[in-house]
């Protein structure tokens, strides 16, 4: 009788041949018929890789919420044939969806050897950042920061025009002065719980009056379990602390949730911070990839929050009062938003929301409003499912943009200062997947105009206009921080 591990490896064996026989028959069936057929349509291995495999491995194979492709160790095997059959069938117990019923069999064999094939030349074809970017209005200067200091980095907060705090995914909060990231840590933060792929610390905010009282704000990922178990119930949590020196010191939770609306298994976990014109922290916090979540009022996952910047709810919160609803709650139907910014004129509010595989959106923030995932939505899941058969319903919110395909869109922040003039009031927007930046030129609740700024250095967690008037970019994947200025040879401004 076999032991364990031989049934196990005769199961797989199994698959290979259920999986070639099923490729032979198909062949079979087809014979010389496909080569009379129009292939013109028929997507190439690359374009079927940014379709279907980029969103969660990365547009260059580098890896994001999945592990890299572009690696040495292969658990399952490095052959096309065994990088064909996971393709096809997924992984059992990972967050690797079977693709059979969605990609051609012949499709799945030529993506699996395109994925073989980049091993070999991906250095070669790896972006080298410029020095210099033109753009309509600006040549512009850019300056790497933090190469090979940074882990993750997810985001950057100004203290001063020479100094900065920085964010990684992992847990670490560190300095940055002048440019230079600080080796040293700062102790006592809250430990992250890292149990899923999107989780750690986040976002970073200074209070209104930094100066005076001192307060940082961290969004984090938590749990009370087993900070590295994925089953540990978890939930994003908001806290503010002093930093003296390099310690964390005088911790508050500012927002928080009991053990019964914690999410097991859950990411997306958010979190964006925003202090808004009138002094009150906003907040988000993702379906934790439990998707009726967003459009339910007594669950915390899903939603964008409004408190005092010590934590204390407002008496005008749209659902205070309401006993089915969490009263810190401003806005729902959100799946997971990483960009929210303040127009510097206008005073409104603007955030984007990370889709599936489609639907990325931008909207206005309006109170109570519901944004309506997952009842409507542009996107598909990652499988192909169909999510919802309505991109419009009554008393749910329409974006203002949608992006299809999906983006993965992240960070959001509104040029003010003399530095750029020709584009104060421009909404800059980042993403992941397609590692873009893109300026956005608004007239009231509308996008008039648009430029891809750049694309292909590295995907974009977050996006600041420093003291300093410069834009700074936080890169993952290559881990750095680029700070963009005006060129002295600013050919298009003359």
């Amino acid at each position: 009788m076999k032991n364990s591990e031989q049934v196990r490896l005769f199961n797989s064996w199994r698959q290979v041949l259920v999986f070639l026989s099923g490729f032979v028959m198909t062949t079979m069936v087809i014979g010389d018929e496909a080569s009379d057929q129009d292939t013109a349509n028929t997507p190439t291995p690359a374009e079927n890789y940014q379709m279907y495999c980029a969103a969660c491995h990365g547009k260059n194979l580098q890896g994001t919420s999945a592990t890299a492709l572009i690696k040495n160790d292969w658990q399952y095997g490095r052959s096309s044939s065994n990088i064909a059959l996971i393709i096809a069938h997924g992984v059992e117990g990972k967050d690797m969806p079977a693709w059979k019923t969605i990609i051609p069999i012949q499709q799945i064999f030529a993506l699996a050897q395109y994925i073989v094939d980049a091993q070999e030349s991906f250095e070669a074809i790896a972006t080298r950042i410029p020095e210099r970017i033109q753009t309509q209005d600006y040549g512009l200067q850019v300056d790497v920061l933090g190469k090979g200091q940074l882990e993750v980095p997810w985001s950057i907060e100004f203290v001063n025009d020479k100094l900065a705090l920085v964010t990684e995914r992992s847990g670490r909060l560190r300095w940055m002065r002048d440019g230079v990231v600080d080796p040293k840590p700062i102790d006592g933060i809250p430990t992250a719980h890292l149990g899923s792929p999107t989780a750690g610390l986040m976002d970073i905010a200074l209070d209104p009056d930094y100066r005076r009282n001192g307060w940082v704000y961290l969004a984090v990922s938590h749990s009370d379990g087993d900070k590295s178990d994925a089953k540990a119930p978890g939930m994003t949590r908001i806290v503010r602390g002093r930093i003296d020196g390099y310690r964390w010191r005088d911790q508050q939770v500012i927002f928080d949730v009991g053990e019964q609306l914690r999410v097991v298994g859950g990411d997306r976990w958010g979190s964006r911070l925003l202090f808004d014109d009138q002094g009150y922290l906003l907040f988000s916090i993702g379906d934790m990839n439990n998707w009726d979540y967003s459009q339910d009022l007594a669950a915390a996952a899903g939603k964008i929050y409004r408190v005092h910047p010590d934590g204390r709810i407002p008496k005008d919160n749209p659902f205070v009062g309401d006993p089915t609803a969490l009263p810190a709650i401003f806005a729902y139907g959100v799946r997971n938003s990483q960009g929210i910014a303040t127009h510097p004129q206008t005073g409104v509010t603007w955030f984007t929301d990370h889709g599936p595989k489609g639907g990325d959106e931008l909207n206005i923030l309006r109170v109570g409003t519901n944004y309506g995932w997952p009842r409507i939505t542009y996107g598909l899941d990652y499988t192909g499912e169909v999510i919802s058969e309505q991109t419009h319903a009554e008393g749910m919110a329409q974006p203002i943009v949608q992006w299809t395909p999906s983006k993965a869109v992240a960070p959001a922040e509104f040029v003010s200062g003399a530095h750029f003039s020709r584009w104060n009031g421009n909404l800059l927007v980042g993403s992941l997947a397609f590692e873009e930046l893109w300026r956005y030129q608004l007239d009231g609740d509308q996008v008039v105009g648009e430029e891809l700024l750049f694309e292909n250095y590295g995907r974009i967690r977050d996006l600041k206009v420093g003291p300093d008037g410069a834009i700074y970019a936080v890169m993952n994947d290559p881990h750095l921080i680029l700070r963009l200025t005006p060129a002295k040879e600013n050919v298009a401004g003359g």
